[in-house]
């Protein structure tokens, strides 16, 4: 009898167990999981750099550790930091402007064809009438102030996420090859001869996501930098390292060289704008059409909606390392069902 119960028994320890790691783990899950990202899509460069230098482990770990705090956790501090104070001299000063009445209309709105005299006229109205300017101004200034604070929250957390997934990367590149040993022997106790194939392609399809996200947004923010430079738009490296962020949420960029055209606008070079927004239109916002499935399709070719939803459901469940953790794990979910089924879903 006892033995009959054992394997049952055995099963409810293991899944207590489990369910008990999950909960210690659950403030730490997404970091985790941007590291295990992030160690997967880099392990050949790091094998490269183990190699040069002489099989040193913990030195090797060390260099790609902070590499990544250099090139991702610094930016992601500085345009944080610029957003939460930007945010506040913006509010600030409107409020000033509002309770002087030196608001004026851009000169540049009268000239806009077919809508820009209507457009002018309402908004001298609206700035004629201090009633309906205090209405409107607190209608829409503290829901803009509360979202680019916001904005400048999810980005500071994301920069503690990234740095506790940096510290978990570490550990990761030490110690790789011996969670790799341990991972090939238990997925070959639980899936036996189709283990090989699984880790495949679970390896592939992580890479070819991550390498999809980041060299697309990599891409945009060098063609945007570009852009700016040749359209005399000040705070150029600001406004590259915001591109490359915004790139990896879907309609992300135009957020950005949009407000670049609207600063041209008013500050009277109408012929810088219109070549920002076409270079916007077609050179930012097309390399997203362009390179994106190129580099994705190495690994696994991931829908535009699994994208939009593992980004959106990403950030929602995970926070800022969303952007990067939701299409991942749509993507192997997909290049996992894909491979069981023999079907291209």
């Amino acid at each position: 009898m006892e033995k009959r119960f054992q394997p049952y028994t055995r099963l409810a320890a293991i899944i207590f167990l489990v369910i008990g790691c999950l909960a210690v783990l659950r403030p730490f899950l997404a970091a985790i999981l941007f590291a295990a990202a992030i160690a997967i899509s880099s392990w050949p460069l790091y094998q490269m750099l183990l190699t040069r230098c002489r099989q040193r482990h913990t030195l090797s770990a060390a260099v790609m550790t902070l590499t990544l705090i250099l090139i991702i956790i610094l930016p992601l501090a500085v345009v944080t930091w610029n957003i939460a104070d930007s945010a506040r001299e913006v509010y600030e000063h409107l409020r000033v402007a509002i309770d002087e009445g030196t608001v004026t209309p851009p000169s540049w709105l009268r000239d806009i064809p077919m809508v820009g005299e209507a457009a002018d006229a309402y908004v001298r109205k609206i700035i004629g009438s201090r009633e309906e300017l205090v209405a409107l101004a607190k209608r829409y200034m503290e829901p803009a102030r509360h979202f680019l604070l916001g904005s400048g929250v999810v980005l500071g957390s994301g920069v503690a996420q990234v740095s506790l997934a940096a510290f978990v990367c570490f550990f990761l590149y030490r110690d790789g090859a011996a969670i790799l040993g341990a991972l090939r022997v238990g997925m070959d106790k639980i899936m036996g001869e189709h283990a090989p194939e699984v880790a495949d392609t679970v390896s592939r399809t992580v890479r070819g996501v991550m390498y999809g996200l980041l060299g697309t947004a990599l891409a945009q923010a060098a063609v945007a930098c570009i852009g700016f430079l040749i359209a005399g738009v000040p705070a150029v490296a600001l406004l590259s390292v915001a591109t490359f962020l915004f790139s990896l949420v879907p309609v992300g960029p135009p957020l950005i060289w949009g407000g670049a055209v609207v600063w041209l606008f008013n500050q009277g070079s109408t012929g810088w704008a219109v070549f920002m927004l076409v270079w916007g239109v077609f050179v930012i916002s097309g390399v997203d059409n362009v390179v994106k499935p190129m580099i994705i399709s190495r690994g696994s070719s991931l829908p535009f909606l699994l994208v939009l939803l593992g980004v959106m459901g990403g950030v929602l469940a995970f926070g800022f390392v969303g952007l990067f953790i939701g299409p991942t794990l749509l993507a192997v979910a997909l290049g996992l069902l894909r491979n069981w089924t023999g079907k291209a879903l």
